[in-house]
Order: structure tokens, then sequence, then C-alpha cells
């Protein structure tokens, strides 16, 4: 079995700090071993990292990581100090560490770096990148530190939005880093649609060491798909990958008890490698979650659901919403406020996060 992992790092409505410590309950139990918080709804984290978390915030999120302590689950942050790279001075320092003694104190054991949706064709970017990553490194309690670099997969989409970076820039940033630190890495896509051994033993050759996987699947963040539901179990990730990755990090979609489906789901497909099927596992998971008589009403929608979305089904969305209505389970009410418009993640949510 390779390690699972959760990270919470989605655009959107974001899960109340009760779901939270739900979901970590279910994590463990799943056979999940850490869970990573880094929302993009998150400012503390993300354009106003400098600034400290207020009281009631700062205790929920303290809370949340005793309660994965007290578990067994490992748990931290994705943190994304927003253009740090373009000022590394003492100032940027003296605030990256009084956010990693505040990390400290809440007793976290994971730290992500992240410089995903960040520039990379500033000058002398890897080098500025590998320092700021190194420094934190030095100085943090956590027992893993995972980078994820501006380009993280093969997707030619990532230099249109983020810039080209220099030649040579993820194997160069790599050989920069001490080979204990993991690094991030989404497929042959952002969104990938699988990853095979053979891709994975690419990546590792080029970065030196084997992936940290952050899958973005079932997320369904952006405006082009929090209009879906993506609830069918996974594919595409064969249990022979186990031996090509260091861990295997998932990102959830937006409902977080939707999300148990395939999250069992992934862990089946693990557990049972070439023996895995994924309609099978789907049953056998929506039972466990919803029950069977939730489960038999979502399977009747579940490809609508996941390929069509509210478009297509908008004449039906009266019906449906008065059928999951009927039920008085979380899954239920997430079903209806998809249908009701809630769950629709707008340019205003992305370019603010």
């Amino acid at each position: 079995m390779v390690e699972l992992g959760l990270i919470e790092g989605f655009y959107g409505r974001q899960w109340t700090w009760d779901e939270r410590e739900a979901q970590a309950r279910f994590l463990k139990e799943a056979g999940y071993g850490f869970y990573l918080y880094a929302p993009k709804g998150d400012e503390y984290l993300r354009r106003d990292w400098r600034v400290d978390y207020p009281p009631a915030e700062a205790e929920r999120l303290t809370r949340l990581s005793r309660l994965c302590a007290d578990i067994g689950l490992s748990f931290g942050v994705g943190f994304s100090p927003f253009e740090v790279y373009r000022s590394f001075d003492d100032e940027a320092k003296a605030a990256l560490a009084r956010k990693l003694a505040f990390f400290d104190a809440a007793g976290m054991t994971e730290l992500a770096i992240l410089f995903d949706d960040m520039r990379c064709d500033t000058p002398d970017i890897v080098a500025t990148q590998a320092a700021i990553v190194t420094w934190m490194a030095e100085r943090t309690a956590a027992r893993r530190v995972i980078a994820c670099p501006s380009i993280y997969s093969d997707d030619p989409s990532l230099p249109r939005y983020f810039g080209e970076p220099p030649p040579n820039y993820l194997r160069d940033l790599a050989a920069r880093l001490d080979p204990a630190i993991g690094l991030f890495w989404t497929g042959e896509e952002v969104c990938a649609r699988e990853f095979s051994p053979g891709h994975l033993d690419r990546v590792a050759n080029e970065i030196g060491r084997k992936p940290v996987l952050w899958d973005n699947y079932p997320v369904n963040d952006g405006m082009r798909m929090s209009p879906y539901l993506y609830l069918r179990a996974f594919t595409g990730r064969p249990g022979a990958n186990a031996q090509h990755v260091t861990a295997h990090a998932v990102n959830p979609c937006l409902q977080p008890t939707l999300f148990r489906i395939p999250a069992l789901t992934l862990a089946e497909s693990y557990r049972l490698g070439d023996a895995y099927q994924y309609v099978a596992a789907w049953d056998r998971a929506a039972e466990q979650v919803l029950g069977p008589d939730l489960a038999a009403l979502l399977r009747r929608h579940l490809v609508a659901f996941h390929d069509g979305g509210l478009t297509h089904i908008e004449a039906d969305i009266p019906r449906l919403r008065e059928r999951y209505a009927a039920f008085d389970h979380p899954a239920a009410r997430e079903v209806v406020a998809w249908l009701d418009g809630e769950y629709r993640v707008t340019r205003e949510m992305m370019q603010g996060a």
C-alpha cells in the first residue's frame, strides 16, 4: 500500500471546521495517513500569509491538528507565501519564521510549501525558490516537507498562465533541494486521467526522487468544473503505482460527504491491485457512505451528475431536488445544495485567492 492522504486544496465554498474534523476521522478509518489543510479560501496561508491568524481561527486549526494527532493521522498545511520570491529579505524571513512557529506550536507534522499558481518567469526563480524551501525546511519542526514547483505537470497550459520557466526548471530546482524534501506532481495534465508507472518513472528520473502525487480527482472547483459532481470510482491509478511514488494525495470535491465515495475506491484500488473492479468498488463505497436507499438513488443519476452536469439536467432539477431532499443525510443535503447552485465557483473566488 502506498501512503494515501488528502490535500484540501480547492477554490470555492470552504468546508466548515466540523466537517474537517469529521473528515479526519473518516480518513483514518479508511486507511489514509495524512491530511494537508490548504484551502484556497484561507488567506492567511496565501495572499495574507504575513498576517497572524485571528484567535478563533488559530484555535480551530490547532484543535484540528491535535485531533489528528490523537487518532494517529499526520496533519499539516499547504503554505503558499504569495510572491515571497520577489523579495526574500529579512522582513519576509521574519514573517515566515513567525508562521512556522505557529505551525510548530499547533503540533503540525507536515509542511507543504506551494509555488503553484505563481509566476515562474522571473529572474533567478530556481535559485530563489530553492533558497526559500531550504530556509523553511531548516526551521520547521515538521517531520516531512513537500514542495510544489510552479510547473507541476506536463500540461502546456501552465506556462501560458504563469509564464515560461527557464530551461530545465524542474530538474535544476530538484537538484538544489535536499533529496529528503518531497516534490508534488499532478501528472501529464493538471487534472490527470491516469498515472502510469512509465510516466512516474520518467518524472522520478527528472527530479531525483519518487514524486508525491497531487491527484486532482475528484476536485470540482473552478468555473468549468463546479457544475459537475465528480463521484465515479477512481480509475487509471493502478496498484502498481505504489512502487513508483512516495505518497498519493487527493484533492477532494467540494462536497465533503460525497467525496468519501471515490476516496474509499482509491484505497481499494491499491489494496486489491489487479483484482480491483471500479463499478463494484463504487457500489460498496456508496452503500458504506450513504446507506442502501440513497446509494441506489445516486447510482441512477451518477452519469448525469458526473458527465452532464447542471446544464444537462436543468429541466429535471426541481424533481431531483425533491427526491434528495426527502433524505435526512448530509450527502443528500450536499446534492440539494449543488442542484441549487450553492457550489458554483466564480471568477471572483479564483482571482481573490
